[in-house]
């Protein structure tokens, strides 16, 4: 049995299919997603009917994202937010056009289900973006910052690789976790196109939102699997591009 962790999907269900066809994924095996499975490409709703379908065959994590948070205020509440659907809401919200109001319930009904991170029993966490108080995710203030905050991230590109975890400037936000996994926020904005590590932190949305590929990574071995950029999957269509 493997633990797999599979970074941002963004409504991209052919780069997920080959990703785990090309990991050679079991029922046997854990999967862990980062969130943002919608947003961006065409297939917002079959990645969701996609993922319920999944949960009922093996062990799988579904992470919430801010995408996925926004796609929820829609439907639930009916909210409309502009910024989003100039970020990805847009392919979204045509694609659930043609889908029924009780199918959009269960949809609800797994958004609802999302967890905001997730701690394992070697003490690795997954989390969408990342947290923003110093004692670490059960000291959090809100629960937002689980799949906004950048801060995370920032520091530990920022952080100083030759400085020693015993410190008095070591960032505490890392000390807590033996390792971090996050989304959120592409590599390819660093042009990186492989998951990065850095300090305990890895990264592993590779850009599947725009040019980039979808990744999946067995977590204990780092080894990654890749689909092909998603804009040669959707020749036809922009993305988040």
């Amino acid at each position: 049995m493997r633990t797999f962790v599979i970074g941002d999907i963004h409504g991209g269900l052919r780069a997920l299919k080959q990703v785990m066809e090309r990991a050679a994924v079991t029922d046997k095996d854990t999967l862990i997603f980062l969130g943002d499975y919608v947003d961006g490409w065409s297939q917002s709703p079959q990645v969701i009917d996609f993922l319920i379908d999944l949960r009922q065959k093996q062990n799988c994590i579904c992470i919430r994202g801010n995408h996925d948070d926004l796609l929820q205020q829609w439907m639930r509440d009916g909210k409309n937010n502009e910024l989003w659907y100039h970020h990805g809401g847009e392919a979204t919200v045509l694609a659930y056009e043609s889908i029924s109001d009780s199918h959009k319930e269960i949809h609800i009904a797994f958004f609802e289900s999302l967890q905001n991170y997730y701690l394992d029993s070697q003490n690795r966490l997954f989390v969408h973006a990342g947290f923003s108080n110093m004692n670490g995710v059960t000291y959090e203030y809100s629960s937002e910052a689980f799949y906004w905050d950048r801060t995370l991230w920032e520091t530990a590109l920022a952080l100083d690789p030759n400085m020693k975890t015993d410190s008095l400037f070591y960032p505490k936000r890392l000390k807590h976790y033996k390792e971090i996994y996050i989304g959120h926020t592409p590599v390819t904005r660093i042009h990186e196109t492989v998951p990065v590590q850095k300090a305990n932190v890895w990264n592993v949305d590779t850009g599947a939102a725009f040019t980039g590929r979808l990744t999946i990574m067995d977590v204990d071995t780092k080894e990654f699997w890749q689909s092909e950029p998603l804009n040669e999957l959707y020749f036809d269509e922009k993305g988040r591009n």
